[in-house]
């Protein structure tokens, strides 16, 4: 039994239970006991002063690559919790691009058993829909849910085999599982380093099609209508994913999907003189697919923002544009560009909250991503005003891939507990192996 922790008059930000004022959050043996208007007593108490911060729900981010197993170099389960915890995140969906590919019981497992041994936050591993993410034949569902899969994906590389995609749809309805797709087809991106468009022109660079990415949307969105599966897109990137997303609810059909920071603050100008920190699949777009995914995610047809947190060596990308791995690290970053839409305009407090909780907690049915007594004690505690410096060199992530350091940003956690229990403070992790 754990000491009672009270967060004292805070501003406690809770979409799902239309909460955004001044309160205090009790909370008790790992779960929220009581959020009050009043001011609450409560003897033995640990006190967190949170007077100018905001108490919210731990974030969850529906997409991360932690690397293990396989690629210890880039990233570990242990570094990448830390990563996530540094960001305030709580819980992380793991995908199953590993070395060796998660499309089994015995690697599921694996994950689960690191993230018991980094003990810091909730890791939630993710099932290949095809074995060896070959494309080829549909991996062991059952056993992958059994086991504590919680979405199928080959993220990474796109199911072209339509029929196997509409299969995929049909079966993870008998566990109601959503399957997440990365949308790309191949026919159409081939070699291409960049978006099509006049960067890519200046550069020299092979481009990639905006209709790589909307016409695999659009057909999966056919399936989708004639299965009545759950399907989730990842890494939304273009306006005419949007379009066909909007559509697509008011039809009804159960889509959710996502947009990462790095696609809603960066256009392809970014890459600059063959940036390969700004090289990453999908690659940045034109500055009106930036706008039309802010729209997305201000009027709700877009439900989470996802970091697609990629580590990779420096070798990786020190190397000429083409031939550089895509990706980028973002767990540590997602907060103050986040927060970077809410003091532009573009997103209130509220909803840019809701992006990082409930949404995505919806999403793929996990729990938390809101406060309401009984829920789980998974809470970000954040200074809205502090300004900083993003400092790669600092991450706790292994790998330091970025195009945002030293980009100035305003907001920043100051900490992150789990199941009642703090984990982050004032930038130190707090490990307690289990």
């Amino acid at each position: 039994m754990s000491s009672p922790v009270l967060f004292r008059r805070g501003r406690v930000i809770d979409p799902r239970n239309y909460v955004d004022s001044v309160r205090d959050v009790l909370v008790r043996d790992g779960v929220v006991a009581e959020v009050s208007e009043a001011p609450l007593q409560v003897p033995g108490a640990q006190v967190v002063e949170a007077q100018g911060r905001w108490v919210l729900p731990g974030f969850i981010d529906l997409h991360v690559h932690l690397r293990e197993p396989g690629e210890e170099g880039k990233e570990t389960i242990l570094t990448g919790c830390r990563a996530a915890v540094a960001g305030g995140f709580t819980g992380i969906v793991a995908m199953p691009n590993t070395k060796l590919v998660n499309d089994s019981s015995l690697v599921t497992e694996l994950v689960l058993s690191r993230a018991r041994a980094a003990n810091l936050c909730h890791v939630y591993p993710a099932g290949a829909i095809t074995k060896g993410l070959k494309g080829e034949e549909m991996a062991e569902m059952g056993e992958l849910v059994s086991a504590g899969c919680v979405c199928i994906t080959d993220d990474g590389r796109p199911v072209m085999n339509a029929g196997l995609m509409r299969r995929a749809l049909q079966y993870a309805q008998l566990f109601n599982l959503p399957v997440m797709v990365h949308e790309e087809d191949l026919t159409l991106s081939g070699k291409g380093a960049m978006t099509e468009g006049p960067t890519a022109t200046r550069l020299g660079l092979l481009p990639i099609p905006p209709s790589a990415e909307v016409a695999m949307v659009a057909r999966d969105l056919v399936l989708l209508e004639e299965t009545g599966g759950r399907l989730h897109i990842a890494h939304v990137s273009c306006e005419g994913s949007v379009r066909l997303l909007r559509e697509a609810k008011r039809r009804g059909l159960q889509v959710t999907s996502e947009v990462t920071p790095h696609h809603f603050i960066l256009d392809d100008t970014a890459v600059g003189e063959y940036d390969t920190h700004a090289k990453m699949n999908p690659p940045l777009r034109l500055r009106r697919d930036v706008e039309a995914l802010r729209e997305a995610l201000a009027d709700g047809t877009i439900e989470a923002i996802a970091t697609d947190h990629a580590p990779h060596g420096v070798l990786d990308k020190q190397v000429e544009f083409d031939k550089g791995i895509n990706g980028v690290v973002g767990l540590e970053t997602a907060l103050g560009l986040t927060l970077a839409l809410v003091h532009e305009g573009v997103l209130s407090p509220r909803r840019a909250v809701e992006l990082l909780t409930d949404g995505p907690a919806k999403a793929f049915g996990l729990p938390g991503g809101h406060l309401k007594p009984g829920a789980p004690a998974d809470i970000t505690l954040v200074d809205p005003e502090v300004k900083w410096t993003v400092d790669a060199e600092r991450f706790f992530s292994k790998s330091r891939n970025t195009p945002f350091h030293g980009r100035s940003l305003k907001g920043r956690v100051v900490q992150t507990w789990v199941g009642g229990r703090c984990v982050f403070e004032a930038g130190e992790i707090k490990e307690s192996r289990s």
